[in-house]
């Protein structure tokens, strides 16, 4: 499984300016699902997402 670290701009990149959701951007880069260790953390940054969408 690759490093969640070195593909995270590019996750970021895909789900903000593309508006794909996590699973579709880790799809399309061809890694891993996140670990449920951090699905906290993707929580949050899907509600930031959200809000900065409304705007």
């Amino acid at each position: 499984m690759a490093s969640k670290e070195n593909y995270q701009v590019a996750v970021d990149i895909l789900r903000c300016h593309l508006g794909m959701s996590l699973e579709e951007a880790h799809k399309e880069l061809g890694i891993d699902q996140v670990s449920k260790s951090s699905a906290t953390e993707t929580e949050t940054q899907e509600l930031l997402i959200g809000l900065n969408q409304d705007n």
